[in-house]
């Protein structure tokens, strides 16, 4: 009990046994009674105390509150966040009153107070429509935890932000503070719902007003990207949202927002420009490579054809590489102008991404925007050093490195091959394929007939390597007006092909083979049937042998032929050393 009332009480004592000062000191002493009972703390509830020692050792601090007895408090609830003790003694200090089990003594609490009374400031903030702060502690299912001052709310995803959010966990900061709106409060059962998106919405609405007076076609507005997607970025320019097409961030190839925009731009500030803007549907379209001048305009005042200049690889396709002359300005050089032996079938062969190159600028097309570089152009040409090298009418000794039915490649250097073409390899074998003669792997030895430096062409000869007999021997041995022995090798609608010597070859045509009209030649003769024909002409431009059935005694000179030897039948004019003998032989 108060020391104060005591002694007020004590003295009412002494009062002389007056019947009327005894009913004065009755009267007063009421009044004291009741006042001390008024100023007597209320509990359990919030009361006022004052501290009257801090035991930091003991780890509490006593706090009188005009109670029977005063109260402990953990010294815990009195440090501040860096754990400093922040009170001392005679401060006035707000807490929670209850009665103590055996009604001798009460329990303080000082958290205790700041939930009770922040309670009340939610009920009062949630009745006047007003806004609460509060931290985000901790994720929990459906949404958030937030702490206001003690007291637990939640806050539903769907409330967290204007749009849904997939991550949440950007939200859970330990020393972030966010403004809040009560839109369900329960303090009998201890429940608060928050939002944060009435209030980020209602915020958004007076930015839209204000952006929409100054959204005009051609302005430079100031807004952060919002979200990254693989066609471009939404910018949030106050209130609403503008697209950022990822052909309007740069004047040069973009093939990822982010390689403009940065690995993170999420919430960076950025200056565009408006490009279009519908007022109805509130699209906006912005640009970012509009606030600089296109280098389109005034390239051919700095590059010309011929020019070294050199680049960034910036793209690797399939058929080039793309280098970055300058920011927005591409060259590409194609496949085909990397290497001068046209043997590069990927650029990732000679390419990474991010290199240095020097190329040779071959063409600059302004109206399509388009640079063509060349690589192999900055290297020597290995073609001009073959043709120095390797004169027509050389000896070359090399392996074959393929076989095609046009000829066969054979290796000159690593990268080069020469090409012996199927009509350079007899000079009067035909050859249906070159896989007849030669294999794959093979050394053969060619003579040098032309380098083509311009078109890249390596030609080789096999037959050069001897006389052409066409030249020589044959126009002599196959007069027109000699009888000769050769076999049918093949017949065709027209004629009957006859084999006079290895390689050498005759016509006899259908109205050749008889005095009698005939429908094909296989009623005359047959494929492997010996013959005894005149040559009636002889073509050494074509190198053709025209052939003559009819027109020969074949009874008379088919037993001279069959039965002379080689060298009697060469002394008459005639020749049995060609082609197949007959069974007679």
């Amino acid at each position: 009990m108060n020391k104060d009332f005591l002694k007020s009480l004590r003295s009412q004592t002494d009062v002389p046994e007056d019947s009327s000062a005894t009913t004065t000191a009755k009267s007063d002493f009421a009044k004291l009674f009741q006042a001390e009972e008024a100023e007597k703390p209320k509990v359990p509830g919030v009361v006022i105390g004052r501290v009257v020692a801090v035991r930091d050792d003991l780890g509490y601090v006593i706090v009188d509150i005009r109670h029977k007895s005063e109260g402990k408090i953990d010294i815990r609830q009195f440090r501040d966040e860096n754990g400093v003790i922040a009170v001392k003694v005679g401060d006035e200090v707000e807490v929670y009153a209850d009665l103590a089990d055996d009604d001798a003594g009460v329990d303080l609490s000082k958290e205790k107070a700041v939930r009770v009374r922040m309670w009340d400031k939610i009920s009062v903030a949630c009745e006047n429509d007003e806004v609460v702060r509060g931290r985000i502690v901790a994720k929990v299912k459906g949404g958030l935890s937030v702490n206001l001052d003690g007291v637990k709310a939640f806050l539903p995803g769907s409330q967290v932000d204007i749009r849904p959010t997939r991550t949440l966990d950007k939200f859970v900061t330990d020393d972030s503070e966010f403004e809040f709106k009560v839109i369900k409060f329960n303090r009998r059962r201890g429940n608060i719902v928050l939002s944060r998106r009435v209030l980020l919405e209602k915020d958004r609405a007076k930015q839209k007003a204000d952006t929409m007076a100054h959204l005009k076609e051609g302005n430079v507005l100031r807004g952060v990207v919002k979200n990254v997607t693989n066609y471009g970025a939404f910018i949030d320019l106050g209130g609403i949202d503008g697209l950022l097409h990822i052909t309007d961030m740069s004047w040069g190839r973009v093939t990822d927002p982010r390689d403009v925009l940065g690995e993170n731009p999420e919430n960076t500030p950025i200056e565009v420009k408006v490009l279009r803007f519908n007022p109805e549907t509130e699209r906006v379209s912005l640009g970012l490579k509009q606030l600089k001048g296109d280098p389109w305009h005034s390239v051919l005042e700095r590059y010309t054809v011929n020019q070294r200049v050199k680049g960034r690889v910036v793209s690797l396709v399939e058929y080039g590489a793309f280098l970055e002359l300058e920011e927005g300005l591409e060259g590409l050089i194609h496949v085909s102008e990397m290497s001068w032996t046209g043997n590069i079938k990927s650029p990732s062969r000679l390419f990474a991404k991010d290199d240095e190159v020097e190329a040779q600028i071959l063409d600059i097309d302004v109206e399509n925007r388009r640079i063509s570089l060349g690589y192999k152009q900055t290297l020597e040409n290995p073609w001009v050093e073959l043709q120095q090298h390797f004169p027509p009418g050389s000896v070359i000794r090399g392996t074959i490195r393929n076989i095609t039915d046009f000829g066969i490649f054979v290796s000159i250097t690593q990268e080069i091959d020469g090409l012996v073409h199927i009509s350079d390899l007899s000079w009067t074998q035909k050859v249906k394929h070159p896989s007849d003669l030669y294999q794959k792997g093979q050394t053969v030895e060619a003579v040098v007939l032309n380098v083509d430096v311009e078109n890249q062409r390596f030609s080789l000869g096999i037959k050069q390597l001897t006389q052409d007999l066409w030249e020589s021997e044959i126009p002599g041995r196959y007069g027109v007006g000699r009888v000769v022995k050769g076999t049918v090798n093949k017949l065709e609608s027209y004629g009957a092909f006859v084999e006079l010597d290895e390689g050498i070859e005759g016509l006899i045509h259908i109205s050749e083979l008889s005095d009698q009209r005939i429908q094909h030649p296989s009623e005359v003769v047959q494929e492997g049937q010996t013959v005894v024909v005149e040559v009636i002409n002889i073509d050494r431009i074509e190198r053709k042998i025209a052939l003559s059935l009819r027109s020969t005694d074949v009874s008379g000179h088919q037993d001279l032929i069959n039965y002379m030897s080689d060298e009697a039948a060469s002394n008459a004019g005639f020749t049995s050393s060609f082609g197949v003998k007959t069974d007679e032989e």
